[in-house]
């Protein structure tokens, strides 16, 4: 019966229950709990802190806090007592036994005075000694003198309780450093060449400031004493390694640490170098090169290094390979280690992505802000690297040593290594973080400067005409920050690691200025040509400043065509070279180079647009007239007279033929020979999709697709602008072809409709761009009338379709319509006397006055002899105004202008290439191809985005649309007295 009591219980009341305990155990919400904030230092002597409730709790009696404030410890004059529990007991000495034991656990007689803390004390040169061999405390403590003489040659230990040899220095007759010898970080230098006054200043120049640096101040004057006077090798390399976070800077004085340094450089002049390197003496590290002039250029420059790289084939070789021997701040030797992933790249980055950098050809850069606290905390002692590039070999590994480029260091006062080669003083070894010479009051105290290397950067620089890939010694550069510690957990530094690739350029340039040079050239020949076919087709022959004008935008335009084949040229020429290239033979320019090729486009742009402009304002200004060759037709009418005699009235001519053929004049001015919206989404699908667009890395690879997880490095500009302006050009140029061989001929041919719709609408069009030059389109119909029914028109066509009319040509027999035509000054007089009658009325005709309707009546009247003049000269009806056909010698259609003048006669030149197109976009596509190729590349350059120059580029080529429509739309009525609201 008991077992089934709980589940006959909790069956009953399980509601209730569950809610009780729910009740009892449910958190309660709302409750702040609340501690006081204690630290160490808010404990009183009689307290420690106790870390387990993070507040001061009280010591036992006669006890006290100990120097971490973390535990108590007895009174001065009381022992440790040990008890059961975790706590200490004191008890307090006898007045025989007043002084407490080191270990604080015994009681003892001194034979002297006792310390502070209630301990024996020996005088200087002794040990205190208070227990016996076998561990018992003495009654007394003995003092025991440790022998400095003779062959012990023993000192005190650091703690007072064992005696122990002397330090080698000191070893000559005794442990005693007597004068004249100084004693100097445990050592007992003998006097040297080597001044005792020693400068323990760090100069950090970027802040104007000098900190007295207690690294310096303990550890200068001895180790570089010991260097010279003992050759000891750790003290040598302690010594370089403070130059080295001097900066490597010397100048006049010579007892800073760089100065010392060449003091005992100097005086090894006699002794055998290092590895047969004359700037590497024995004991010492190689931190310079030398100071000889020109030396940079010799080292740098002249020799080049036993490897060759290559991309592809056999013998691939892209492996950049590098090892550093690693010392710490005390000049130990630490390690070999390879230069890679976890050493000089400081940025948070994968480990795939920071091999790249040592891949050949793949120019390389991260930077990143990093904290300077964990950078200190990484880095609480600066690591110091002699950098080597391993070149592997049969016989064995073989190291060339990278020299070394520091832009902080100084030579007088002056930073010789920002000025040019000439002037560049090369050294070796760098560090990356310093946080240890900047601490002025002791080595563990914070610093208030901390140096960082910035920026680290490693250059190839490749052999002229080099067929085998071989490049010269890299160089490493490096240049430091130096920042004042303010807040620490707050504070940020940018750094950077790069290497690059780099090449001769001067053959390169001079081939690229030569060929702009020489085409240029040519541009002024073409331009001089076209000048004075203007000046033929104005009949000016005067050259004043609008001919100087018109040279110039004529220049514009061929010198834009020329700076673009170049620049188009010179890109592809880098993409073909790099990408294709087995041996390393080709290195692109660096970003600093490529300036000069980004100004050349600009350049070409800016004339291009100049021209563009220049043509849009000729278009809109252009003289356009209908000529309506349709006459009135009589038509009969019955009176109402007995007689039912008939009476023929003329009936008025339609102007309707004329609106609807302005009309579609208007509408042919922006047809254009591509799709601007198919050219910006090919373009794009191109570069952004197929990933043409990765052509244009910095790096030796053809490959489109890339994986995510992998390096991309930055475009390079000459190479972006190649790939950008040839896909443009391409897609454009194949579109023309298309719309040219196949749209044209077997779809729609919008220019050759309007050839067809004026003979259709017996109306003949003349366009004037020029005072004496223009374009002629003969439509009159060979029906005669054209003001005719359904009927009447189908059978003209079918009349006309089986060849049983006249042909629609100008002359008899052919089908020639349009022509070039060359205006005598006569022919223009007049005609510019019949156009100055036209006035152009403004607001709609239902809000004209009296006035306006009689320049209204006024118009009709200049048009109707307008038309019926230019009829009538086409017709030969003026023989002091008459003219002749004839075709243009190829010599004359190849240079663009005409050989003769038309003095007395008119000239028409026959023209099956409609040429009037030259006054439409559709006869200009290569301007504006050529334009929107330039605007389009000149906009990514800028914002480095594809897709935000097809935007931009769609918006401009909407924008000139709408103001070549509008703009000519105005001229079109203003020219031809069309109103405008018949032109939709």
């Amino acid at each position: 019966m008991a077992t089934g009591t709980l589940p006959l219980f909790l069956s009953r009341y399980r509601l209730p229950f569950i809610v009780f305990v729910f009740i009892q155990f449910m958190p309660i919400h709302g409750q702040l709990y609340i501690i006081p904030f204690q630290a160490p230092s808010n404990c009183s002597v009689d307290e420690f802190f106790d870390i387990s409730s993070l507040s001061c709790a009280s010591c036992g009696p006669n006890q006290q806090q100990n120097d971490g404030g973390l535990s108590c410890v007895c009174k001065s004059g009381f022992r440790t007592v040990p008890t059961e529990q975790t706590s200490i007991a004191c008890e307090s000495c006898p007045a025989d036994k007043p002084a407490v034991t080191k270990d604080g656990f015994g009681c003892i007689r001194c034979p002297g005075s006792l310390t502070d803390k209630g301990g024996c004390q020996c005088p200087a040169g002794y040990i205190l000694v208070e227990r016996d061999i076998s561990g018992d405390i003495l009654d007394e403590a003995v003092c025991e003198i440790c022998n400095g003489n003779g062959s012990a040659f023993s000192v005190p230990n650091s703690s007072g309780d064992r005696c122990e040899r002397c330090q080698a220095s000191f070893i000559k007759s005794s442990c005693v450093c007597n004068s004249p010898s100084v004693l100097a970080g445990g050592l007992c230098l003998p006097p040297s060449s080597l001044p005792s006054n020693v400068n323990p200043s760090v100069s950090f120049s970027q802040l104007k400031i000098s900190v007295l640096s207690a690294w310096f101040v303990k550890n200068l004057y001895s180790s570089a004493a010991a260097c010279l006077s003992f050759s000891n090798l750790t003290a040598c390399q302690a010594l370089g390694n403070m130059c080295v976070m001097n900066m490597h800077s010397f100048g006049g004085m010579g007892t800073d640490a760089c100065g010392l340094f060449n003091a005992v450089f100097r005086s090894q002049a006699a002794f055998t170098s290092t590895q047969v390197i004359s700037y590497w003496r024995l004991h010492l590290p190689w931190l310079y090169y030398g100071d000889e002039p020109g030396l940079a250029s010799r080292v740098l420059q002249t020799d080049p290094v036993p490897v060759s790289f290559s991309f592809r084939g056999r013998n691939k070789n892209i492996g950049i390979k590098l090892l550093a021997a690693v010392y710490n701040v005390r000049g130990e030797f630490l390690k070999w280690e390879n230069i890679g992933a976890s050493n000089l790249q400081m940025c948070p980055q994968t480990d795939a992505k920071r091999s790249s950098a040592f891949s050949f050809g793949t120019a390389y850069h991260e930077s990143c802000d990093v904290s300077v606290a964990d950078l200190v905390l990484a880095h609480p002692l600066p690591l110091f690297y002699d950098v080597f590039m391993d070149l592997g070999g049969e016989d064995g590994r073989k190291l060339l040593p990278l020299p070394t480029l520091v832009y902080n260091q100084q030579y007088n006062g002056r930073f010789v290594n920002r000025e040019s080669m000439k002037s560049w003083y090369l050294s070796r070894r760098m560090f990356l973080v310093d946080a240890l010479s900047g601490r002025e009051k002791s080595v563990s105290s914070i610093p208030k400067v901390v140096r960082v290397a910035s920026s680290i950067k490693i250059r190839f620089q490749l052999v002229p005409r080099s067929q085998e890939g071989q490049v010269f010694p890299p160089l490493l550069t490096v240049e430091y920050r130096d920042l004042p510690i303010t807040d620490m957990d707050t504070q940020t530094v940018s750094m950077s690691f790069a290497v690059e690739y780099e090449m001769d350029q001067n053959e390169a340039r001079m081939k690229t200025d030569t060929a702009l040079g020489v085409l240029a050239g040519l541009a002024v020949l073409l331009s001089v040509l076209k000048t004075v076919s203007w000046k033929r087709r104005i009949a000016s022959p005067v050259v004043d400043f609008r001919t100087m004008l018109m040279f110039f935008l004529f220049y514009a335009g061929d010198l834009a065509n020329v700076f673009l084949a170049v620049t188009v040229g010179s890109g592809l020429y880098w993409l073909i070279l790099y990408k294709a290239q087995q041996q390393a033979s080709v290195l692109l320019p660096l970003p600093h180079q490529e300036e000069q090729f980004v100004m050349y486009i600009s350049c070409a742009f800016a004339l291009k647009a100049l021209q563009f402009l220049h043509k849009l304002i000729v278009h809109l200004s252009v003289d356009v007239f209908f000529i309506d060759w349709e006459r009135p037709r009589s038509k009969t009418s019955k009176t109402a007279s007995a007689n039912a005699q008939q009476k023929r009235d003329p009936s008025p001519v339609s102007i309707w033929r004329t609106y609807f053929v302005a009309n579609e004049w208007n509408e042919i001015q922006t047809i254009r020979k591509i799709r601007p919206t198919f050219q910006i989404m090919a373009v794009l699908f191109f570069l952004e999709v197929l990933g043409f667009s990765n052509l244009a890395l910095r790096d030796p690879w053809p490959t489109l697709q890339r994986p995510p997880q992998a390096y991309a490095p930055s475009y390079s500009l000459i190479m972006r602008y190649g790939v950008a302006a040839t896909l443009w050009l391409c897609v454009g140029l194949l579109q023309v072809l298309f719309f040219t061989v196949f749209y044209e001929h077997f779809v729609e041919d919008k220019i050759r409709q309007f050839v067809d719709l004026c003979s259709i609408s017996n109306i003949s069009v003349l366009v004037l761009p020029h005072r004496c030059f223009g374009y002629y389109i003969h439509g009159r119909s060979v029906h005669g009338h054209a003001d005719t029914n359904m009927e009447e028109m189908n059978n003209n066509l079918r009349r006309e379709a089986e060849s049983m009319c006249g042909q629609r040509g100008l002359l008899p027999n052919t089908d020639i319509q349009t022509f070039q035509v060359a205006l005598s000054m006569r022919l223009r007089s007049h005609y510019d006397r019949i156009r100055e009658s036209f006035t152009q009325r403004h607001g709609p005709s239902r809000l004209m006055d009296a006035a306006s309707a009689n320049q209204m009546e006024q118009n009709i009247r200049a048009y109707h002899t307008m038309n019926h003049f230019l009829g009538s000269v086409i017709e030969h009806a003026h023989p002091d105004m008459d003219y002749y056909v004839r075709d243009k010698l190829t010599f004359e259609r190849v240079m663009g202008m005409e050989f003769l003048e038309p003095n007395d006669k008119s000239i028409f030149y026959n023209d099956e290439g409609h040429s009037f197109s030259d006054v439409l976009y559709y006869g200009n596509e290569g301007t504006l191809l050529i334009f929107d190729t330039l605007f389009f590349c000149v906009v990514d350059l800028v914002s480095q985005s594809f897709v935000l120059a097809a935007v931009l580029t769609y918006v401009q080529q909407m924008i000139f649309e709408r103001i070549r429509n509008a703009l000519g739309r105005k001229n079109l009525v203003n020219k031809t007295l069309v109103d405008d609201r018949f032109l939709i």
